[in-house]
Order: structure tokens, then sequence, then C-alpha cells
């Protein structure tokens, strides 16, 4: 569930003023694109290639391993699994490597998790080439765990770099450009992964996804950066826990990324589509690519409709109906047989899923102080950032348990009824006005 994140100094009054301008033309030209966002430098050009081709390749390899675990396996419960490879060692990882980022060099640890994913993407073909004996199963639930540990690095190493690259004026409206860059791989790094299944076959596949990882390392190690020296700071667990108890004792935070945690958790639908693939549209590789596609067609409509119209108010209002509606797709998509139905439902589920992270980033900015931006991105980072692995494990076990089209829409109806829990439970959340938090 991951498109804009506006950032911004301590509100996002100038964002909404820039809006309100555009608001104000007859037309988006080129013009009034580049008034709007300004011209990037260099060195975020560079800082944007490496965020789109780590991202290609890692949903690249992401449809890839669906595929062919389920070819190998048939077993949905097999696609659950892995997303529990990947989700322990993220887990294990990823408040040590925010920490670490902080406190030591961000472009080098950015590099670091291009190499792991790039070893990540070679082991994967081997195994598909059979040039590597053993279970091909194990080999690959090693790998992706792998992955996993290197994922943990991804995120904290480019929002670091990113703050070290622009002044802070700019925040807002390089957020939005670099957000963009990012739906833009969720959006092709599936289709591309399942169109190379179907013409050249998965090792080809996974070769190209360790080309993109050597690309993005490359475009990390040309950037120059001077980055500052390391500040004293607590301990690391007396920090961590630091930023615990502030999101614990946040109504609002809190509220805002469990919602989104249980939300996906069990309405996520995405880790089941080799499955209806197979058994239920009877599609080949690219019909995966296209559905796995989907959801992040409409979160990119959605980005492209906020930035011109943001919201600002019932910001509680608008997160719980589109976690709600987000719920109702899930359960529509499930009792869809039609291929090209299903995946309207999915791009109506991106377009929820797009309002509800808007609205969920838009009030951890605006709600965290500067001092704690740290440590509450990366434990917000394992609330949200691990939502989709966990819910792809949630998933298998639910296709076991009760069969693959009774487990999505019962992922649904639990989306629904985490909703009207959150509204009862986070009053503050629902009547939440963003302007409370300026």
């Amino acid at each position: 569930m991951r498109i804009a994140v506006f950032k911004k100094d301590s509100t996002l009054c100038n964002y909404f003023d820039s809006a309100a301008q555009l608001r104000q033309t007859n037309r988006f030209d080129h013009r009034t694109f580049m008034k709007f966002f300004g011209t990037p430098n260099p060195a975020f050009l560079k800082l944007l290639s490496f965020r789109v081709l780590i991202v290609l390749a890692y949903q690249i390899m992401a449809t890839v391993v669906g595929w062919h675990i389920y070819e190998l396996t048939h077993d949905t419960f097999a696609l659950g699994l892995v997303g529990l490879a990947e989700v322990i060692p993220y887990f294990c990882c990823a408040l040590f490597a925010g920490y670490a980022v902080d406190h030591h060099s961000r472009r080098m640890f950015g590099v670091l998790a291009c190499l792991m994913l790039f070893l990540t993407a070679l082991t994967l073909a081997a195994v598909s080439a059979g040039r590597i004996g053993g279970n091909p199963s194990m080999w690959i639930y090693c790998s992706i765990a792998f992955s996993g540990a290197a994922r943990a690095f991804i995120s904290p190493s480019y929002t670091a770099m990113f703050a070290l690259i622009l002044p802070r004026g700019q925040y807002a409206r390089a957020s939005g450009i670099g957000s963009s860059v990012f739906q833009f791989g969720l959006v092709a790094g599936p289709a591309l992964g399942g169109i190379l299944v179907g013409w050249a076959g998965k090792t080809a596949a996974y070769g190209v996804a360790a080309s993109l990882c050597l690309g993005a390392a490359v475009a990390l190690l040309s950037l120059r950066i001077k980055e500052p020296p390391p500040a004293a700071s607590a301990p690391i667990f007396t920090s961590i826990a630091e930023g615990l108890h502030f999101v614990f004792s946040n109504q609002i935070i809190l509220g805002a990324q469990s919602l989104d945690m249980f939300a996906v958790l069990f309405g996520g639908a995405v880790s089941m589509l080799p499955a209806f693939i197979h058994d239920v549209f009877h599609y080949g590789p690219e019909g995966l690519g296209i559905l796995r596609a989907a959801p992040a067609i409409g979160a990119v409509m959605t980005g492209l409709l906020l930035a011109r119209h943001p919201i600002n108010l019932h910001a509680g209002h608008w997160l719980l109906g589109a976690v709600a509606g987000f719920g109702f797709c899930m359960i529509g998509f499930a009792l869809s047989t039609n291929f090209w139905l299903a995946g309207l439902l999915l791009m109506l589920s991106g377009v929820c899923d797009g309002v509800s992270v808007v609205m969920r980033t838009t009030i951890l900015q605006l709600a965290t102080p500067d001092a704690m931006r740290g440590r509450v991105s990366a434990i917000n980072g394992i609330f949200i950032g691990s939502s989709n692995e966990l819910g792809a494990f949630e998933s298998g076990v639910a296709a076991r348990l009760m069969g693959l089209v009774p487990s999505v829409i019962f992922g649904g109806v639990m989306t629904l009824a985490v909703v009207a829990a959150m509204a009862k439970l986070a009053p503050k959340l629902r009547r939440l006005e963003l302007h409370q938090l300026h």
C-alpha cells in the first residue's frame, strides 16, 4: 500500500497552496509542470534511478517467484510461505537497519542492499536453470529470506539520502516525483515479469532482475553526497524504546498504522494471484503480470488526482472509507470469474489503497516530531512494510483451510470488521481534520 508521502518542514500548507495555484490554471501543460515540480538536480535524478531500478528488480522477482513456486507445488499454502520467508528476516533487521543508516554511510548501505538482491536474483536464476541440486523450493525460500534482509535497508537508505540531497523547502515536490517513480516500478515490474516468463522463461526473467540490481548499485556509486558525521545518541535499544513508546501512546498514529496493517494482512489477495490465474481464469504468466500491475495502476491514477486535489477536510472519514472500499473490492474480486472484471476490481482496490496511503503517510508526517522521524519511520516500516508478506502467509493458510475463493472473501469481510473496530476504538482518528495536526 504505497504511494505519495507528503514530507514537509512542519505542515502541508505550502503544498496545499501550490496545489490551489495549479487548480486555477486551465491546463496542466509542460510549463505548469515545471513550475510546480521544479527542475530536479543531477544527484536527485541518480537517486530516482536507484529507486526505480531496485523497485523494478524486486517486483520482477516477486512476480516470477510466485509463478515458479506454484508451478512446482500447485499449493496455495506454498505461495503463502513465500511471504513468511521474507517477512521474518525483514522483521529482524528493520529497526537495526534504520539505526545503522542513521549512524553510518547511507549510500553504502543502499549499495549493499542492491548487491544482496543481485545475489538473490542470480541464485533464483540458477535454481530455475537446474544448475543447483537439491529441493528447488527450499532454495527459493532461502533466497527470498535473503532478499527480505536486503529490503530492510532500502527504504531507510533512500529516505536518508533524500534528505541530504534536497533542501527542506523542496521535500514536498520531490516526494511527489519520487512517489510517482515508485508507482511506475510497481506497475511496470509485475507486467514485465509476467511478459518475460511468457516469452523468454523464468531464468531470463531472473537475469533481467539481476541486471537491474547492478544498475541500481551503479547509480548510487556515481552519487556524490557529503554525509554528516554521526551524532551522539542514546544506546540503540533505549532509542528504539522511546520511538515505540511515542507510537503506542499516540491514538492517531497507532490507529492509522494499525488500520493499514490489518487491512492488508486480511484483505490482500495478490499473493494468491498465481492460483487464480491457473485455476479460475486459465491464463498464462502474462495474465499474472496484468493482474499484479492492476492495483498499482489504480494507485498511480489516485496519486495524480490527489496531486491536484489534495484531501484536507474529514481526513479520518476518508481514511476509514478508503480501507472499507478496499475490502469490498477484494470480495468482488473473489466472486468474479471474468479475467477483465477481476482486473478492474483490483485496479479499484488500488484507487482505495492509494487514498488510504496518502492519508496515512500525511498523518504520520504531520504528527511526528522532527527528533523522532527516523525511529517512527522504522516502526512504521514494521507495521506497513511487512504487512503484505504477513498477508501473503495468512492468505496461504486461509486458502488451505477454506479453499481459494472463500479465503479471499473471508479476508475482505475481516477488512470491513477492522474498519468498524478502528472507528469505535480510535475516535480521535475517526474525527481527524488535518489542520488539527499543523
